[in-house]
């Protein structure tokens, strides 16, 4: 059975979809903090924090059946983690930690780990590989590469296999519509220019001086339901016995801010009202992915790779849910 950590979350709700599909045996760990119980959509889960190391002990005590975990409970804003690094480092490299132990306590080896393009920093060259210098800009980087690391050593040393997933920007929603984003506060690109749309939250274009074609950061944009089946990819490299891997996953192109709200407002119909604002710290210029090495191991390629798809999904998703899952 697999143990998904954070499932009532933006990611982990898609990946949980992705499962049920699949009629994949799995269970929920979650405290509720930020995911949404609507998400879950019939999912069993259990309610508990990593930061409560006596909450994991309980969780495997009482399903001996867990085989393999995946990780999707990390806090995700860079611009908080700027703010508030403790909260950061507690939750997503020391829960982390506990997360290990306990699961090698209760003799479970297996974990996928949801990581991000943050570890790397300002890009030496792009688009960006595995192999790329590791310079964080931010705490949230930080956090998410100490857990990389910290990996490397469960491997040599306790014999924990693992499969890093360094996401770039996740984005888009279910194609059915069922579920979507809804985070709180929201500073995501896409929802927070299509809330913009519904007259839900002002537009700000944070820094228009970088060294790109029009001045707005550039990202490359990973569809969510992209980001489960490389997920269900790296459960089944795990049970056949693979070793440790560590890849990156994007779509392999950039789309500056400025190109985002364009999309937005042809998606949607409606005008976006923009005010230019000030970089935000720890905000590279660039970051484009290469996922050459993901494509060759296991075949895996984005199905969604048109802007307009990704923010139609989106839309589609707000649209509809214009308070989120509190609708």
């Amino acid at each position: 059975m697999i143990l998904v950590v954070g499932g009532a979350g933006y990611i982990g709700s898609h990946m949980l979809k992705l499962l049920r599909e699949q009629n994949e045996p799995h269970l929920v760990f979650d405290n509720f903090e930020s995911g949404h119980r609507e998400a879950l959509q019939g999912s069993i889960a259990v309610q508990g924090d990593l930061r409560n190391p006596s909450d994991l002990e309980d969780l495997f005590d009482k399903h001996p059946d867990i085989d393999v975990v995946m990780h999707f409970a990390a806090y995700i804003s860079v611009g908080e983690s700027v703010r508030e690094p403790d909260k950061y480092w507690k939750n997503n490299t020391t829960g982390a930690q506990n997360l290990l132990e306990a699961m090698l306590t209760a003799s479970v080896n297996k974990f996928v780990f949801s990581s991000t393009a943050a570890i790397f920093g300002e890009p030496q060259y792009v688009p960006i590989d595995e192999d790329h210098p590791k310079n964080p800009t931010s705490p949230y980087g930080e956090t998410k590469l100490a857990v990389e690391r910290m990996l490397d050593v469960f491997d040599e040393h306790q014999g924990l296999k693992s499969v890093s997933l360094r996401y770039f920007n996740a984005c888009g929603a279910d194609p059915d519509g069922e579920i979507g984003e809804d985070h709180d506060p929201e500073d995501h690109l896409i929802p927070v220019a299509i809330l913009s749309a519904l007259g839900k939250k002002p537009m700000k274009v944070f820094g228009t001086d970088y060294d790109t074609p029009d001045g707005s950061c550039v990202r490359d944009y990973v569809h969510v339901n992209d980001l489960a089946t490389a997920h269900l990819s790296a459960v089944k490299h795990l049970r056949e016995n693979g070793e440790s891997r560590q890849y990156n996953l994007g779509n392999g192109k950039g789309f500056s801010v400025r190109q985002i709200l364009d999309t937005v407002e042809k998606v949607t119909g409606r005008e976006l009202p923009r005010e230019d604002g000030p970089r935000r710290p720890g905000d590279p210029a660039i970051l484009i992915a290469s996922s050459a090495k993901i494509s060759k191991d296991w075949k895996w390629k984005p199905k969604y790779t048109d802007l307009e798809t990704i923010s139609g999904h989106a839309w589609e998703w707000h649209r509809n849910h214009p308070n989120g899952y509190r609708a």
